[in-house]
């Protein structure tokens, strides 16, 4: 215990303003990039969920093995990532509208008609689109009303009565 340098390990060398700063920059820039990535690569997972995990386990990751030259670093950007997570959670509580987290559904079926500009822009095939509507117990297009692409990736699917 007495080895430990305990100034070192809780004083942070950068100033707390660059780290802030740094956090900021590195989570927005990362939440817009993967915020318009094609839908159908991120699944089950949010993408502000996944991006606070991925950035908390690095910052926490670096503090713990002293790439940081203190602990006091690694909490501030951590804590810098949860304010930029929570920000995005409630911006999009609040206004909907905006659609921060996740994109509106995008309709790729319509009266049993593929919408291939709308495909082409989410980067769906075909053979994809027909695999899902295949999941759902369908053989044709022409069963659906409508069909969509969901802000978080799955499919759902309107079907003619």
């Amino acid at each position: 215990m007495s080895d430990i340098d305990w100034h070192s390990l809780f004083i942070p060398t950068l100033s707390v303003a660059e780290l802030i700063l740094r956090g900021t920059v590195i989570y927005l820039m990362l939440f817009l990039f993967l915020r318009f990535l094609p839908r159908r690569e991120m699944g089950g997972l949010g993408i502000p969920d996944l991006l606070m995990i991925v950035l908390i386990a690095d910052a926490a990751q670096n503090a713990m093995s002293s790439n940081y030259e203190s602990i006091t670093e690694g909490l501030i950007l951590v804590l810098t990532i949860i304010f930029w997570s929570t920000a995005v959670d409630w911006v999009d509580h609040k206004f909907p509208q905006l659609h921060l987290s996740a994109s509106p559904p995008v309709l790729l079926i319509k009266g049993g008609r593929l919408l291939r500009k709308n495909m082409e822009r989410e980067q769906i095939t075909e053979g994809e689109l027909m695999g899902q509507l295949r999941e759902k117990g369908l053989e044709d297009p022409r069963q659906v009303t409508k069909a969509y692409i969901e802000g978080d990736g799955k499919f759902s699917v309107i079907v003619k009565k």
